[in-house]
């Protein structure tokens, strides 16, 4: 998987959930950002499911609705299980997707001589999703990383994020986008209310 980047980094992608499958979920909200599949290309290559340089002109209409209906689907499980429990047709679902073997990795000299990881064959829109799906399920069945889920604090965010922060006390999906909202409204309500004060 590749390091988290910053919030809205590649063509307004995000890539700091902590999750591969949180990533993704991550796309939908708060608004739309898998729009096209060039989009979608982006993506695969920001989360490392494809390693660089990996030809994705099969990407295509047909892929993004795949992995727009698998994202919506993600988002009402992780959301379900932070709330309490998931449907179970929904997790069914989940595990139907998992179930597909996700692509074979190789290991090849680059130009350089160094190894680098390449796919045995072209990317496969079903084998991509199950390397997601199967991420969601080792998520919510491991109990440890299970109990970092968290939802963000901020005041119009809803992400689900993997809190393994010193002391589990992170309390935004990004410091940098919602915790900074938050500073800069609790700044104004204080200046407001010393304005306030003065007359």
């Amino acid at each position: 998987m590749a390091p988290a980047a910053a919030p809205y980094g590649l063509q307004g992608l995000r890539f700091d959930c902590g999750r591969l499958c949180l990533d993704l979920v991550a796309t939908a909200e708060p608004v739309e950002r898998l729009d096209a599949p060039r989009r979608l290309r982006a993506w695969l290559l920001g989360a490392g499911i494809v390693p660089p340089g990996t030809p994705l002109d099969a990407v295509d209409a047909g892929w993004l609705a795949r992995f727009q209906a698998a994202r919506d689907l993600l988002l009402r499980v992780v959301h379900a299980e932070v709330d309490g429990r998931a449907a179970e047709s929904d997790l069914q679902r989940v595990n139907a997707l998992a179930a597909t073997a996700p692509p074979a990795p190789h290991a090849v000299r680059g130009a350089d001589g160094l190894l680098v990881r390449t796919l045995a064959g072209a990317p496969d829109c079903g084998a991509l999703l199950g390397q997601v799906a199967r991420d969601a399920v080792e998520l919510l069945t491991d109990p440890e990383a299970r109990g970092q889920l968290r939802r963000c604090a901020g005041e119009s965010c809803s992400l689900v994020y993997l809190d393994t922060s010193r002391g589990r006390r992170r309390r935004w999906c990004s410091s940098e986008v919602c915790g900074n909202r938050e500073r800069v409204a609790r700044h104004r309500r204080r200046a407001s209310d010393a304005q306030e004060m003065k007359r």
